[in-house]
């Protein structure tokens, strides 16, 4: 199969950056089957993976993909290795294969920009999100350009950034003993660490450079970090805003949870609020938000984008894999 047989489109809410669009949409060139989508993915995926590069994110628009089955055999067809989901702190379960839930957190609920797993230090390389039921309304997924960010805030806040440079982030968060489906940081420390004994438990965070602190009421406080909020993109050969500051500083919030609290520099100085939501500003400015349509694979590059979800109207069905 050759590269005839997708092309790149445009559509009107992606933005030039350097010349390039971001983020990239691809549709097929002919008629696919279903059970040919796989076979396409395989053949293309040198071309899908350029686009990835060069942009940081791509859409797959157009193709048919329908179930959570069908979008499970695109995501095997890249043939990446999977990241299991230890440490983030999204309440999600697993739908079929590699395929789980976006994260579940009630429809009214924002959730701001963050790469995926940055405040553990094993996350994925790249992400796919797949809308199996479009939105009632709103539900976007707004994604925008690490390196923008980067710029910017090096640019306005030199001294900020300076800081963040030199020390990184710790983050603090209370974890119930379940999840919590009424919170977006929700996820307890069973689902987290994938087991139900404390040993094992403390094992895999240590693992992660995490500290626990077990609570009377059967949570868990842990603590993570000093841990670095800018990286280095060698591929890119560029600087990234790479952290969850934005998100855990205005989101983190729950009966159990201080979003002030759950993000500080690395040495415990706490974060000047008026920076941090002009870098929200930043990035909502920055940032592209498309109306999902049903059958949508968005393929994210973690180390290029961050992304966010807006507040929606039901129903909605985003399905994701994490990739290393």
């Amino acid at each position: 199969m050759s590269t005839s047989m997708v092309l790149e489109i445009e559509i009107g809410v992606q933005k030039l950056v350097n010349g390039v669009r971001f983020p990239a949409v691809v549709s097929p060139a002919t008629t696919l089957a279903t059970t040919t989508v796989t076979d396409c993915v395989k053949s293309e995926k040198p071309y899908l993976e350029s686009l990835l590069h060069q942009s940081g994110a791509v859409l797959l628009r157009g193709f048919p993909v329908s179930t959570a089955s069908d979008f499970n055999a695109v995501v095997e067809a890249f043939g990446y290795e999977e990241l299991p989901y230890v440490g983030g702190a999204a309440p999600r379960r697993n739908v079929v294969g590699r395929v789980f839930t976006a994260n579940e957190s009630p429809a009214d609920q924002k959730i701001p920009f963050h790469h995926e797993m940055a405040q553990v230090p094993q996350f994925p390389s790249k992400l796919f999100f797949f809308c199996q039921v479009e939105p009632g309304g709103g539900g976007e997924t707004p994604i925008v350009l690490s390196h923008v960010v980067y710029e910017k805030m090096k640019e306005k806040y030199p001294e900020f950034v300076q800081t963040l440079e030199t020390h990184g982030l710790l983050y603090t968060r209370v974890l119930g003993e379940d999840d919590d489906p009424s919170s977006p940081i929700g996820r307890g420390w069973k689902s987290t660490f994938l087991t139900a004994d404390k040993a094992v438990a403390e094992q895999r965070a240590a693992g992660l450079g995490m500290k626990l602190e077990w609570l009377e009421d059967g949570g868990v406080k842990t603590v993570m970090g000093p841990i670095p909020g800018v990286k280095y993109d060698e591929s890119r050969q560029r600087k990234i805003w790479f952290n969850s500051m934005v998100a855990a500083y205005t989101g983190w919030e729950d009966q159990r949870n201080d979003p002030v609290k759950a993000v500080t520099f690395g040495h415990a100085q706490p974060l000047p609020p008026h920076i941090v939501y002009d870098c929200l500003r930043i990035m909502e400015e920055d940032s592209v938000a498309f109306p999902w349509q049903k059958g949508d694979i968005l393929f994210i590059d973690n180390w290029a984008v961050l992304h966010s979800r807006a507040s929606f109207h039901p129903p909605r069905t985003i399905l994701a894999s994490l990739v290393k």
